[in-house]
């Protein structure tokens, strides 16, 4: 044996487990099984400092050498398809609330803008002098707030109508957290992942967006307002969250359209690792 990817054994020879012949074509299989295993080994961080005692045993006990590397391969391909498996569920119970919305809850009624601006301070004014006042109110350093254009809001309105519960990713320290954003007519509503799997509708939520429509026919803008738990999230955390409803709902390249299409219609093929592509590309 010269190497793993040239371990053939003779035809001649009887290889018996538990007194039963394994045949040719599951010798070849189990060197395939082998080869991979040696494959994952040397991409290791740690092989070269083990790579001396793994040549010894390779040499010295070559069955022994083989049949560990089986078990390797055998109980990582386990514990991918374990993951695999779990990253389904997750998928599959986050859609659940999208096929159950309710037509009342879509439909809630909106809020007033007069409930948190005086209306007298934008009378007379052009969309663009209440686009500064608004970001004055609501756009300082500690705030969230936009001022979308009423295409834009449309769209976001249309596409949460088929779309109502997604998905988004949140870029931390140690990599991402992924966020359950809810529509409820006007408002989004957002919750952790974590917290949504385990208390369902009484998540506590991290971040809601209000949308102010009063605008809308006579200004052509949405005035945006969102409020967020400061001990979750930070101002540009928030403010990544609502960019994304932005990108996925009102402005949608054709891959996040394909994204929200397979969260909601096809949740078992939905993967989590594509929203990650679809951010990071973004920065790029």
């Amino acid at each position: 044996m010269n190497s793993l990817g040239r371990l053939v054994l003779p035809v001649s020879r009887a290889v018996i487990f538990k007194n039963k012949p394994v045949l040719f074509r599951s010798v070849m299989t189990t060197s395939k099984l082998a080869e991979k295993a040696m494959e994952n080994l040397k991409s290791n961080p740690y092989f070269e400092k083990y790579a001396k005692k793994i040549a010894t045993l390779q040499e010295t006990s070559p069955e022994e050498f083989l049949s560990k590397l089986q078990e390797t391969e055998i109980e990582r391909r386990r514990k991918a398809e374990a993951a695999k498996e779990e990253e389904r569920k997750c998928a599959l119970r986050a859609s659940e609330s999208s096929k159950i919305q309710t037509d009342t809850a879509l439909q809630s009624k909106p809020k007033s803008l007069a409930t948190v601006m005086k209306m007298e301070l934008i009378e007379g004014k052009s969309a663009e002098e209440i686009k500064q006042i608004w970001y004055e109110y609501y756009g300082q350093k500690d705030g969230v707030a936009a001022v979308v254009p009423a295409a834009n809001f449309l769209s976001i309105l249309e596409n949460s109508r088929t779309h109502p519960l997604f998905l988004f990713p949140l870029p931390r320290s140690n990599g991402y957290e992924f966020v359950v954003c809810q529509f409820a007519g006007n408002d989004i509503h957002f919750t952790t992942l974590i917290n949504y799997q385990t208390h369902k509708e009484n998540a506590p939520e991290c971040l809601t967006l209000t949308h102010y429509t009063d605008l809308i026919d006579s200004k052509g803008i949405v005035l945006m307002r969102g409020e967020f738990d400061t001990d979750l999230l930070t101002v540009s955390e928030a403010q990544c969250l609502a960019n994304q409803v932005q990108l996925y709902y009102g402005i949608p390249t054709e891959s996040k359209k394909r994204l929200l299409d397979t969260f909601t219609n096809n949740p078992s093929a939905f993967k989590f690792m594509d929203l990650v592509s679809e951010l990071e590309n973004l920065t790029l």
